[in-house]
């Protein structure tokens, strides 16, 4: 128990470390680099964050292949895969950063149209960026390695520190010669050392005489079977993440977007604390999934779904009764009054994703990870498609009722975990009494 408590700490820690560093820096940068040169900053620490996590789609394949392996005592196996997992992630690492490195020049001279020198510093700052998703995606498999073994702390640690590390050399260099350029390459460099580390971490915990990217049939087939699906979730969780700001930018404007993104903003830990909470639960229940009957998976989940519950219960209480108080101490009355007609929408939508996370990840660890993905896009989808409806109707109200829809399909995940689980326990005690039968008949003759 003590170890799924630390194990949920450092995944809360993070999930919320970095975007705090981040609040911490900002105002120095801002003093600075200038509202312009900031700007640069912010889009090309964006590009490394959203390429990151598309270009490490397979990192729960990884989890879930090397979890539910694990317990065979199967070392060369399981290093077998995790190098695989390496050539994956190293092909789509570079092929994303080859993307970003290519579009650079068109979004550096659509982000800075007049000014020619800004625009040589926007363009170098997104090429470095796309040098380090690269570096981020083979990060992922050590992390995602580490996790599958229930170590959380050792590879979270490295992560952690070096990017703090990063932030504070970058808030120096903003005070030393206001390049953004140094700052992003600074950051690239020193991401590229915390790498380093990981992998040496790594190979010393798997006692591996090479993590260097290798391609075997059986993993491989294994990883990309279950990574399809996992990659796919990531890239559609990056565009309805972003979809309804835009929606609302088009139809409604710039200030309209402000009010909605910082009530986004605020409700979001309901759902990201408990999905980050709450994550080790993944490869525990596939490691348990890989030996153990249905009866054994039940209690860890019914204990995971009480926290998740009292959790989200309490939470959603508390920004329920203090949202608004917030809001106007933190962005102003104006705002305050702006997002009211959907503060307590945008609340109840984080709290019932929030609800989800134990369904998602038992049918993660049981291997489900289609039905998981196609739920998810059905509520993508649907979202979509309400924004587009009501949006010009009843204008940000439509955006807040659409993403209820968003939360609420993926809450029927609970039904395929249900009958999956009651499947399992029928096959487990028919196997059971049939073992029963043979030991009696060995007795009679």
């Amino acid at each position: 128990m003590k170890a799924h408590l630390w194990n949920a700490a450092y995944g809360i820690l993070d999930y919320g470390a970095y975007p705090i560093g981040m609040l911490v820096v900002a105002p120095v940068a801002l003093h600075n680099l200038g509202l312009a040169q900031y700007g640069v900053w912010t889009l090309a620490t964006a590009a490394v964050s959203t390429g990151g996590i598309i270009a490490s789609g397979f990192g729960d394949a990884n989890i879930q292949h090397v979890a539910s392996r694990r317990g065979a005592d199967n070392k060369e196996m399981l290093i077998r895969a995790v190098r695989s997992m390496m050539g994956i992630n190293l092909i789509i690492g570079v092929l994303f950063a080859a993307i970003g490195w290519l579009i650079s020049p068109l979004a550096a001279a659509h982000m800075t149209v007049a000014d020619v020198q800004l625009r040589q510093s926007c363009l170098w700052s997104l090429r470095i960026a796309s040098l380090m998703i690269a570096i981020r995606a083979i990060e992922s498999v050590c992390i995602s390695t580490q996790r599958a073994f229930e170590r959380y702390g050792a590879a979270i640690r490295i992560s952690i520190v070096a990017r703090f590390i990063a932030l504070a050399v970058a808030a120096g260099l903003s005070f030393v010669c206001q390049s953004v350029v140094a700052m992003v390459l600074t950051t690239g460099i020193l991401t590229a050392a915390g790498l380093w580390l990981q992998i040496a971490h790594l190979k010393n915990f798997l006692s591996a005489e090479s993590l260097m990217p290798a391609f075997d049939r059986g993993s491989g087939r294994a990883l990309f079977s279950f990574g399809i699906f996992s990659w796919l979730q990531a890239v559609a969780g990056v565009v309805f993440s972003q979809v309804d700001r835009l929606m609302l930018g088009v139809t409604l404007g710039a200030g309209v977007v402000a009010s909605y993104a910082l009530c986004a903003q605020m409700a979001q830990p309901i759902f990201g604390f408990a999905a980050s909470g709450l994550h080790f639960l993944f490869p525990y229940l596939s490691s348990l999934n890989s030996s153990s009957s249905s009866a054994s998976l039940k209690r860890p989940l019914l204990t995971a779904f009480a926290w998740n519950l009292l959790f989200v219960v309490v939470s959603t209480a508390s920004m329920l009764l203090l949202g608004d108080r917030i809001l106007r101490a933190w962005a102003g009355a104006e705002i305050a009054q702006g997002a009211a007609p959907v503060l307590t929408m945008i609340v109840w939508s984080s709290a019932l994703l929030g609800l989800n996370v134990t369904a998602t990840y038992a049918l993660l660890a049981l291997g489900r990870v289609q039905i998981v993905t196609w739920f998810n896009l059905a509520g993508g989808t649907s979202m979509m498609l309400l924004m587009l409806f009501l949006t010009p109707r009843i204008g940000i109200r439509g955006i807040a009722i659409a993403r209820l829809s968003y939360a609420v399909i993926p809450l029927f995940l609970y039904i395929p975990l249900l009958r999956r689980l009651s499947r399992k326990s029928s096959s487990g005690d028919t196997l059971l009494q049939s073992q029963r039968v043979c030991e009696a008949i060995e007795g009679t003759s």
